[in-house]
């Protein structure tokens, strides 16, 4: 008979790992959530809310963290 062999295989990423990626996640959807619209209905007249202070300067900040975030999830590793 065959022996069945024990394998302790260790996961790479522990659920804190995961936890993190999904807060990073979130930043990056709320950023391009934030970043979205400004249209205009009619395209021969411009809209100026497309320079809203919020799509220009918080959107690409809230995305920039949150990638950052999923880098720190990746490269976090627990103590134990």
């Amino acid at each position: 008979m065959k022996e069945k062999k024990s394998s302790n295989k260790k996961l790479l990423f522990t659920k804190k790992n995961y936890l993190i990626s999904c807060i990073g996640l979130i930043f990056i959807l709320i950023g391009f959530i934030i970043m979205s619209g400004g249209e205009s209905n009619d395209p021969n007249i411009f809209n100026e809310e497309i320079y809203n202070f919020t799509r220009i300067r918080i959107a690409p900040l809230l995305i920039v963290i949150g990638l950052s975030i999923q880098v720190y999830a990746i490269l976090f590793s627990s103590k134990k």
